[in-house]
């Protein structure tokens, strides 16, 4: 494992000196592993950093063992170049995490949304020193099998207070817009990128020709979709000042989602990490772009409704709690705005699902997968993506999201 020179016990030690406003705090006996794999994290590397921590407490010296997370941009590759240079990810979730996200905590009062952040620094390299969520009994779930009904009714519940409290914050700051008004989908997205989620929608309709439930109209429909999907997707996200805007996660995924598990085994919380990708704009965003990654596919042919259901109730019983000024969304609405932008859930399903959804043993960096301007497409030979994609594409092709209107 390749460390960082600087990441020594004087630098956690002076990380926590800072954050609690406490000389007394040493640092000694530091242990670093990695804590992400490739696939995981594609913009930041992640060390688990243990250590010795001594410290004054009611005129007791106090020596226990602590950890944290320390995120590192890595721009070793073209996509995360252009991330974090030109969109300037490490500074929205510095922004977000330092300033937006106690703001909203503060507006919940008893909701915790992320983990803390001791220390930043925006460059040479971009760094984050976060609250190590572990000790605390927050977990990972597992990617490749999907979240159950249990769990994906905690996320939407969570995501409407997070969208409620930005929204109240929103009203009361309008500037905090100006952190998180770039956004990743939308005019800004780096030219890599778009070739990235071009590439990988050939990709998809190239498997699609193999699977013989589609019928040879919906495959002929995807033909004459693939190259304008992007532009198709990126419009439906465009912000509309006359329309419920929210600031979105902007990444609600499993491996952006940490759990936390009771005494029989069963989830009691859940917590978001990594705000690279905060944008300010419809929340469908979030809802398209968690309900095309993470539930199960059993929640998402029996439950999808029930779902959207719990996000709209905790948004109305949030937003009247903490005294927002907007009008609540009505269900209808939020059902509205998901069908405007089916297609950006289309896009992703396509592009993104599979990599989410690949073994480890085909996990891969961004730009690994691009060989030769064609997808690496060992990801789309998964039996599961393909049941979920042939169901979804059906839909789709029954709603007219496929008609390229």
């Amino acid at each position: 494992m390749d460390l960082p020179e600087w990441l020594t016990a004087g630098f956690i030690e002076h990380a926590l000196k800072n954050a609690d406003k406490d000389s007394s705090i040493s640092v000694a006996n530091i242990d670093v592993m990695m804590a992400t794999s490739i696939g995981d994290n594609n913009n930041s590397k992640m060390y688990r950093v243990s250590f010795d921590i001594t410290r004054r407490k009611l005129s007791k010296t106090v020596t226990k063992r602590g950890s944290v997370i320390v995120k590192v941009a890595r721009s070793t590759q073209q996509l995360q170049k252009e991330l974090i240079e030109d969109l300037d990810i490490f500074g929205v979730e510095i922004n977000i995490m330092t300033e937006v996200l106690k703001d909203m905590e503060s507006i919940l009062k008893n909701t915790k949304l992320s983990g803390r952040c001791y220390f930043s620094q925006q460059n040479n390299p971009p760094i984050l020193v976060l609250e190590d969520l572990a000790p605390l009994g927050f977990r990972m779930a597992d990617r490749q099998a999907g979240l159950d009904l249990d769990h994906c009714t905690l996320v939407v519940r969570n995501v409407a207070k997070f969208h409620a409290s930005s929204l109240l914050l929103c009203e009361n700051k309008p500037k905090v817009k100006e952190f998180c008004s770039k956004g990743v989908f939308g005019e800004n997205c780096p030219p890599t990128l778009r070739e990235f989620i071009t590439i990988g929608m050939k990709a998809m309709v190239k498997a699609a020709k193999s699977w013989p439930e589609l019928s040879k109209e919906c495959i002929e429909k995807l033909e004459n979709l693939q190259d304008s999907v992007l532009f198709k997707a990126f419009r439906v996200l465009e912000l509309r000042e006359d329309e419920f805007n929210v600031i979105n996660h902007g990444d609600v995924w499993v491996n952006n989602l940490m759990f936390k598990y009771g005494d029989k085994g069963d989830v009691i919380d859940q917590i978001f990490v990594d705000f690279q990708a905060c944008f300010y704009g419809t929340p469908a965003l979030d809802l398209q772009y968690f309900l095309h990654t993470s539930p199960s596919e059993k929640v998402m042919v029996h439950h999808k409704n029930f779902l959207i259901k719990e996000y709209q109730e905790t948004l109305f019983l949030t937003m009247k709690i903490i005294g927002c000024k907007t009008c609540t969304p009505s269900f209808l609405y939020i059902k509205k705005i998901l069908f405007d932008c089916e297609i950006f859930g289309f896009m992703i399903a396509s592009t993104c699902l599979p990599i989410m959804m690949a073994s480890k043993n085909h996990a891969k960096e961004l730009d690994d997968m691009l060989d030769d301007g064609e997808f690496n497409a060992d990801v789309y030979n998964n039996e599961d993506y393909r049941v979920r994609m042939v169901r979804m594409l059906k839909e789709w092709d029954d709603l007219g999201v496929l008609d390229g209107k």
